[in-house]
């Protein structure tokens, strides 16, 4: 019986049941079993294993110490939640009254109040074990007599105080950096001591160099770096390229986007004579300057990849290699890692070798110039231009039919003056020529993967991967029922679901509502990662799939090509475990989720920098969002979203129906769903909390 009630709670870990309930439910029948039933409840709370509330029961989940560790997360600056290991806990509520001078992210100790039924257990936070971050970025301001850093980030609620004599040479409007943080007294703000000056608030160096703290990105190489990378010779010598393929005298080029500083990517294509075609993908030999555990190679693992912020890049790499030694530029000779692709004219692939080569770019083509020559049939290296592309879009029909997923994600684009200031937001537009440099980059990184999980002889090795694992069956429900509210069918129980995705997704392709489809479709699905476990990618049908491609900017591929090199050439005396892949995997997944996080947060920071100068003025947008509290709207021109207060929705009394989607009026019915298109006029900007507030016009 102990065993039985003991499971049946562990089952229904935050809920209350009486005598009866539980009896019920675990199939006792007999008088003589529900009194040996009431003894053993009443045993188990006096153990402290269950707690009694009147006539019901629940599991008991304070511990005996009465106090947990875990990590404090502020909801708005006003109050927290404190996440901890035992899962039976659940979040630990902790009142602004009692955060005590705890920060945003510290790791802290919670004591813990009685449990209340249906409710998080309350705590307070009676001390600060580690700090999550030593130093603040923020704006400093004066009131009165004394200085102030107001954080950039709204979830640290306390301003810090300042001592004039600790400014740093900062003035008043200032971007900084705040440090030596002592907060021993939640009566007062924590005082502290300007370490650094970004720079005036607002300006794009300020503006980066604040991001970069905030998402703990380096953005400066250190002196041993740089002094590596200055060492570093262009020559290349001559017994280094009688070893390579030889691709000088081809006609090799790159495609880029206008604003590309480093091109780690170049192509070529010759018709052969039994009437196939050999595709080279040539990617920069980065793993031929960048020596494991050098300085330049232990900062790489460190940033595991680049950063792409409006305006401005934090590189993997120092400048010398990114933009010059590595990046293939056109009319000097690069050294390069290449497949070289036999292909059928019906995208089937013949055969293909994967070898260290040498080229000269012969031109360095943006996607617009590739584009004007597909349109009007003339220009440059037409003739290679024309087959590489009709050979794209072969592969690419090929793979959409194969279970490829294609994804609309639309981008925006900046223009900045010279203050770093955006005068003109607008989508970017994917071609023809986008697509071209796609679907060879992908086959580069889908057939160097397969070489090695595949292989035609010999073991598996240990390898980096690209994963993609299958969609979360809970999400993909939900998923189809907001479809079908808005008219289309999807239907989660198939297996074929990544060829209904595909359906789904050309069926939306110019509605008002594709944008919210896709963007709802991708966060219904896992997140690709970097594995040493092979599981294959679902969102592009592969059952191989690696990076390859882009050494200059993602560590991944450094180490793929690296693998490459000893297990093809043994040519390197580098040798990764399997364990040792599994640890960076991790770290370089997580280095990738917080770029791209800091990237949409800079994106975000323009389009409410842009905006700022338009209140007032009214735009088309898309309803994106709905919750209790209002309704959420993306602008179709340039993809802000921002917040229709549902105070300010007039001529009814509008009620959220979660399973519709939809506000309702009470009276008129009238109905908001999500996917709408509404008309909406700018009333608010609030550049700190970067916020924007619309309101729906009639």
């Amino acid at each position: 019986m102990k065993k039985k009630i003991i499971s049946f709670f562990k089952k229904n870990p935050g809920r209350n049941f009486k005598n009866k309930e539980i009896a019920k439910k675990i199939n006792v029948t007999s008088d003589h079993e529900y009194q040996s039933l009431k003894s053993v409840l009443f045993d188990l709370a006096e153990e402290g294993f269950l707690s009694k509330n009147g006539k019901q029961y629940s599991i008991n989940r304070l511990p005996a110490s009465n106090s947990v560790t875990g990590v404090l997360q502020i909801v708005n600056g006003g109050f927290g939640f404190v996440a901890v290991k035992d899962s039976r806990l659940g979040d630990i509520f902790v009142s602004s009254r009692n955060l005590g001078t705890a920060f945003h992210g510290d790791t802290v100790e919670v004591s813990l109040f009685a449990n209340k039924k249906g409710k998080n257990i309350e705590g307070q936070i009676i001390n600060v074990i580690k700090r999550s971050k030593e130093e603040i970025v923020g704006i400093l301001r004066k009131s009165k007599s004394f200085y102030f850093v107001k954080p950039d980030d709204n979830l640290f609620y306390r301003d810090i105080y300042i001592d004039k004599d600790d400014l740093c040479g900062a003035t008043v409007g200032d971007k900084v950096i705040a440090g030596k943080i002592n907060w021993d007294s939640s009566m007062l703000n924590p005082e502290g001591k300007i370490i650094e000056v970004i720079g005036k608030s607002g300006s794009l160096d300020a503006d980066v160099i604040s991001i970069a703290k905030e998402f703990e990105l380096p953005y400066k190489f250190s002196r041993e770096v740089i002094q590596e990378a200055e060492a570093v010779s262009e020559t290349i010598a001559d017994e280094e390229i009688r070893y390579r393929l030889d691709y000088r005298g081809k006609i090799v080029f790159t495609i880029d986007p206008e604003d590309a500083k480093d091109f780690d990517d170049a192509l070529s294509i010759e018709e052969l004579e039994n009437g196939n075609f050999s595709v080279g993908i040539h990617i920069a030999d980065v793993s031929n300057y960048v020596k494991v555990n050098s300085a330049i190679d232990q900062t790489a693992a460190n940033r595991g990849n680049s950063v792409y912020l409006v305006g401005r890049v934090i590189p993997m790499l120092p400048e010398k290699l990114s933009n010059n030694i590595c990046s293939l530029v056109p009319n000097k000779d690069r050294l390069t890692y290449s497949v070289i692709a036999e292909l059928s004219p019906r995208g089937r692939l013949v055969d293909y070798i994967i070898k260290k080569s040498v080229i000269c770019s012969k031109r360095r083509y943006t996607y617009d110039e590739v584009q004007k020559i597909i349109d009007s049939g003339e220009g440059d290296f037409f003739s290679e231009i024309f087959k590489l592309n009709k050979l794209a879009q072969t592969l690419r029909k090929k793979r959409l039919k194969e279970g490829s997923i294609e994804f609309e994600t639309p981008e925006v684009k900046f223009e900045l003056d010279g203050n770093g200031v955006p005068t003109r937001v607008y989508k970017k537009e994917i071609k023809q020529s986008n697509m071209l440099v796609e679907e060879f980059m992908l086959l580069a990184n889908q057939i160097t993967a397969k070489h090695i999980a595949a292989p035609k002889k010999g073991n598996v090795k240990p390898f980096i991967y690209r994963v993609h694992d299958l969609p979360d069956g809970e999400k993909i429900n939900e998923f189809a029922k907001f479809v079908k509210s808005l008219g289309y069918s999807f239907d989660s129980a198939l297996n074929s679901r990544s060829n209904q995705f595909q359906k789904l997704i050309e069926e939306v392709r110019g509605t008002p509502e594709e944008v919210l489809v896709n963007e709802l479709a991708i966060r219904s699905m896992a997140k690709a990662i970097y594995s040493a476990n092979n599981i294959g990618h679902y969102g592009l049908g592969f059952k191989y799939y690696t990076h390859f491609t882009s050494p200059i900017r993602r560590y991944s591929d450094l180490i793929v090509h690296r693998l490459l090199f000893k297990y093809i050439d043994d040519g390197v005396s580098v040798n990764y475990t399997l364990p040792q892949l599994e640890e960076i995997s991790d770290h370089i997944s997580v280095c990738e989720r917080n770029a791209v996080d800091a990237e949409r947060f800079s994106v975000k920071a323009k389009q409410i920098e842009y905006l700022r100068n338009h209140l007032g003025e009214e735009f088309d947008a898309l309803i994106s969002g709905i919750t209790h509290f209002g309704i959420f709207v993306k602008i179709f021109d340039i993809l802000a979203e921002g917040l229709v207060r549902l105070r300010d929705i007039e001529g009814d009394f509008y009620v959220y129906d979660e399973k519709k989607y939809a506000l309702i009026g009470r009276a008129t019915k009238k109905q908001f769903r999500l996917g709408d298109k509404v008309k909406v006029k700018l009333v608010r900007v609030d550049m700190e909390k970067s916020e924007l507030d619309f309101i729906i016009l009639e």
